[in-house]
């Protein structure tokens, strides 16, 4: 059957009011129940790296529309509408979870799974399966859970910043890698979170399965252009730090803010779609029956509008039904059931924390605008504390959060400490034994950094409830489960951090930390509720 024949077949069908009153219905019903997730999406679309996420919903219906062109009519006995209800069932209990614990990350994935399941009971297993490739797009549209996003900014940074300098020592110009920042002798270039590369691999990632899908060709060529996206997006903006690295060396610090550097942005990401299309051309000589660049992408659009007018069709099923009244049942009980609330506790605000501590006397400076934007804590502490016949003062920070649940949630140090210019010479797990003072256990990270010849010792720990981890991930698991079994998120990073002495060795460094810590922690739980 031609295209131009199943567009004439469909056009003829009648409306089926029934039909497209189910399915109405059933989209107004999961909105309650997924709309914080809608909410928070918004807010992630706002930002430079999810920008690309309006367009994620409309590529979808593209790839969906293609499919139902190209695709024959439903015939009579379309197979079992079952596991569409088994799948819908599962995407409520996952939003319900997330609506419970306040996590809207979990509501929005949710939500893709309770669209896979609209697919299968509209269409029937059989044929709604051949569908999940637009559904399994949607995914692009989604925010990193802040855990991932955060590990793999630090990942990134961290390659993009070596082989940013290994360009600019390609074109001669002397450059020195502290951390994540590039050192040019008389300039110095952070590379911060913008540059990490995020903002171009996202929809790049979403270019690349767009482009798989439409690309006329065997599978592994497929699999060739969706893997290729990653590393050349990391190696393209690899070569724009660098570029911007020669061009600051040459022309000043402006080469490295402002429109230039949105520009350079953009032209990266262009560049990386056009290395993409000519991929694509050299894997066609590798192709039985060679096609050209315009036979082997599939852009065409003709008949989309008719093929649209199908949602009017929809069959009216006993599975639709089913799949309304589970969906509006769901958000019925979220609407109207008692919500838990997140306590709140009552607390002393850490500025109040004592400046002096058995014999330590210490002062606070606040941290920049741009930190503390970042930060997103509700209350910090950034103290400096020396005793007499110490050798050196010991820096004491908290950061504590009232909710971690909602978009907001702790940084670990890992993600700031190059950002400084910082490098972590060794990092393990380290228990600290408080119970003398009445604090218990801890579970800390033991530190050592460095810059250049300047050590520091650090000792750090996520404090939540009662609990003292040094595992950053273990840690959110943990305010996930405290969420929903006793209504709590609240939580706080504890830091404390020495300098070591030239002629000191790190066991010295380890005791002054240690006895600072020991004094210092006897009034934290009044600040950081246990």
């Amino acid at each position: 059957m031609t295209d131009s024949t199943l567009i004439s077949r469909i056009s003829r069908q009648p409306v089926n009011i029934v039909g497209i009153g189910l399915f109405a219905a059933l989209l107004l019903a999961g909105l309650p129940l997924f709309w914080m997730g809608f909410v928070s999406l918004a807010s992630a679309w706002s930002t430079a790296e999810y920008s690309h996420g309006p367009l994620i919903p409309l590529i979808s219906l593209y790839l969906f529309l293609r499919e139902l062109r190209i695709a024959p009519l439903p015939d009579a006995s379309p197979g079992p509408r079952w596991p569409g209800i088994v799948v819908i069932v599962g995407s409520l209990l996952v939003a319900g979870l997330g609506n419970l614990m306040r996590v809207p990350d979990i509501i929005t994935y949710a939500f893709i799974i309770w669209v896979a399941g609209v697919v299968l009971v509209a269409f029937g297993w059989r044929r709604g399966i051949t569908h999940m490739l637009p559904v399994f797009h949607l995914i692009f549209m989604l925010p990193l859970p802040q855990f991932l996003y955060w590990k793999l900014t630090i990942f990134l940074q961290g390659v993009s910043s070596q082989l940013g300098v290994w360009f600019v020592e390609r074109a001669g110009v002397p450059v020195f890698l502290e951390g994540n920042v590039i050192d040019l002798g008389v300039y110095k270039l952070q590379v911060a979170e913008a540059c990490s590369g995020l903002r171009y691999l996202f929809p790049i990632l979403s270019f690349s399965y767009l482009f798989a899908i439409l690309y006329r060709g065997p599978l592994w060529h497929k699999a060739v252009l969706l893997l290729t996206a990653a590393p050349l997006t990391v190696l393209m903006n690899s070569f724009r730090i660098g570029v911007i690295g020669v061009m600051v060396n040459h022309y000043g610090i402006e080469q490295a803010e402002g429109f230039l550097h949105f520009f350079e942005g953009w032209v990266v990401f262009l560049i990386c779609v056009a290395l993409l299309f000519l991929l694509a051309i050299l894997l066609q000589r590798f192709a039985p029956n060679p096609l050209s660049l315009t036979e082997a992408i599939d852009l065409d659009f003709e008949g989309f509008g008719r093929i649209f007018t199908r949602i009017f069709r929809v069959r009216a099923t006993v599975a639709m039904l089913a799949a309304v009244l589970l969906t509006g049942a769901a958000s019925a009980a979220w609407q109207f059931l008692p919500a838990r609330q997140i306590e709140v506790l009552n607390r002393d605000p850490l500025a109040l924390y004592p400046r002096s501590v058995d014999g330590w006397s210490g002062y606070t400076t606040q941290l920049t605008p741009d930190i503390e934007k970042v930060l997103a804590a509700d209350d910090y502490l950034n103290a400096f504390y020396q005793k007499p016949g110490e050798d050196d003062l010991v820096s004491f920070f908290v950061a504590y959060y009232n909710k971690q649940t909602e978009g907001q949630g702790i940084h670990s140090p890992e993600v700031c400490l190059p950002t400084g210019g910082w490098e972590v010479f060794s990092m393990e797990a380290t228990p600290v034994d408080m119970t003398a003072v009445g604090y218990g256990m801890i579970d800390a990270n033991r530190a050592v950094i460095q810059k250049g010849t300047s050590k520091q010792l650090v000792y750090y720990w996520f404090e939540g409830r009662g609990k003292r981890m040094s595992n950053d991930f273990q840690a959110k698991m943990s305010v996930l489960r405290d969420s929903l079994t006793i209504g709590r998120t609240d939580g706080a990073l504890v830091r404390f951090v020495t300098p070591i002495g030239p002629d000191e060795a790190e066991a010295d460094a380890d005791a002054r930390i240690l006895r600072f810590m020991e004094q210092s922690l006897k009034s934290l739980p009044r600040f950081v509720p246990i």
